[in-house]
């Protein structure tokens, strides 16, 4: 995708993400990589409001909080940044404020494989975090050793976070998420969910290599 192209799709993202419920208004935000920088959208403007030239660019290295653009990139760029810089097969970071991965965020409690779609997530849980301040050095640090080498974490008190290659499939892991999230709490409301095996799961992840949306 060329970067125009990059803009273009974050805006369609974001306002996705808000027809499917998963966030309100200017919460959340949406990162793509681009080359040795990340294409993120700005801070407190709502995503019927975004526009393409909105977008901000930050270096991956460098000065913490240089950008190009006519806005700021949000508050939480640093974690954005530092995901990228972890994980080279990420492409895409969504983080959201959907009501059941939220919901179990402020309970503090991980997403363990009470279905086999988790398996989309890279492994038998889905971690939650502890709780850091929006926009720290902290938080930051708590999501990637959250995400490890998964696709997936809820941080404690605030939200969810997933990653892609690309955008299309990380729309489809936060929708997947939150269902997952939301499966878990009712289930959790009517009694003692059965957990599935780690090895069940582990063979499913090798099974989901090639499933949902293709990245390329």
């Amino acid at each position: 995708m060329t970067q125009t192209e990059k803009r273009a799709a974050i805006v369609a993202a974001a306002r996705e993400l808000e027809r499917l419920g998963l966030n309100q208004g200017s919460a959340g935000n949406i990162s793509l990589r681009d080359g040795d920088a990340m294409l993120i959208t700005p801070s407190g403007v709502p995503s019927d409001r975004l526009r393409a030239e909105d977008i901000a660019r930050m270096a991956l290295e460098g000065p913490d909080g240089v950008y190009g653009g006519p806005l700021p990139p949000s508050s939480e760029w640093r974690f954005h940044r530092d995901i990228f810089r972890a994980r080279a097969d990420v492409g895409a970071v969504v983080h959201m404020h959907s009501p059941y991965a939220t919901t179990l965020a402020t309970l503090r409690r991980d997403i363990p494989a009470v279905h086999y779609m988790i398996a989309a997530f890279g492994g038998p849980v889905v971690r939650c975090t502890d709780y850091a301040p929006y926009g720290t050095a902290e938080l930051s640090a708590l999501a990637v050793a959250g995400l490890g080498e998964g696709h997936g974490v809820l941080l404690g008190n605030h939200g969810a976070i997933v990653t892609a290659g690309d955008i299309g499939k990380a729309l489809w892991r936060a929708a997947e998420l939150e269902q997952l999230a939301r499966v878990y709490y009712l289930a959790s409301l009517a009694g003692a969910p059965v957990i599935l095996p780690d090895d069940e799961i582990m063979r499913t992840v090798e099974r989901f290599r090639n499933y949902g949306p293709k990245e390329g």
